[in-house]
């Protein structure tokens, strides 16, 4: 059995219960229109509502395809990062033995040492089927693009649930896609458990503290929620 010191239990409940608070702040804020999620799930619906009244739907589709790179892009960077946690596990000798002479470890056991490297593994494997998700929901929300009638039925009742439908498709894809990024946003945070359990807690609060900032109180986020507010008036 590989036994854990009480800070580390501490810090990894506080690393997990941030990582939980924040997607549960986040997830009650959906569709208020006051985070920046929030904010730009309400543009997305507004990019499906001016997609309808186009004939040529060229920048609609290249913009579609922009997200699906994207997101492309970092499912192929999270098996890559899957890989160097494999890496790191067969040169665990080498790499705990570099960190021990720099005096960034005290005297954890290499089993802790190696548990936290599959910790960090488990966080990009996660992240990985969320981006894997959200290219394929991408995927879906372009065929749904073309399915949605021309502008000469724009107010027609089947062309409106044509782009509601795109619009859901849509945002669910980015809703995914934010939490592939969350995680690894907080993979920076869980870092500093390969120091201590106090790093972590630090770390943690501070990768917290910087995503909860973009979210409500970025410059970026002020503008498209006044945006939003501006386009539900």
């Amino acid at each position: 059995m590989i036994e854990i010191p009480p800070i580390d239990t501490i810090a990894i409940i506080v690393f997990v219960g941030a990582w939980i608070l924040y997607s549960v702040i986040l997830s009650r804020m959906a569709g208020t229109g006051r985070t920046l999620s929030s904010a730009m799930d309400i543009q997305r619906r507004q990019w499906m509502r001016t997609m309808m009244h186009r004939d040529l739907r060229m920048i609609d589709t290249g913009i579609m395809s922009g997200l699906q790179n994207g997101t492309a892009f970092f499912a192929s960077t999270s098996l890559l990062a899957i890989g160097g946690c494999f890496a790191l596990l067969n040169a665990t000798d080498h790499v705990y033995g570099v960190m021990r002479d720099l005096a960034l470890v005290e005297t954890v056991p290499k089993g802790l040492f190696e548990a936290k490297v599959i910790g960090l593994m488990l966080i990009f494997g996660y992240a990985f089927f969320k981006f894997g998700w959200s290219y394929r929901l991408f995927n879906y929300a372009s065929i749904l693009i073309g399915a949605t009638p021309t502008a000469a039925h724009a107010g027609e009742a089947e062309t409106i649930a044509a782009a509601e439908r795109a619009a859901v498709f849509t945002i669910t894809a980015g809703r995914h896609f934010n939490h592939g990024l969350r995680a690894f946003f907080f993979s920076i945070g869980y870092l500093g458990w390969f120091v201590n359990g106090w790093t972590l807690i630090v770390t943690t609060l501070v990768v917290a503290g910087v995503q909860l900032h973009r979210q409500f109180f970025s410059d970026s986020a002020k503008i498209v929620i006044e945006a939003s507010r501006q386009g539900q008036s």
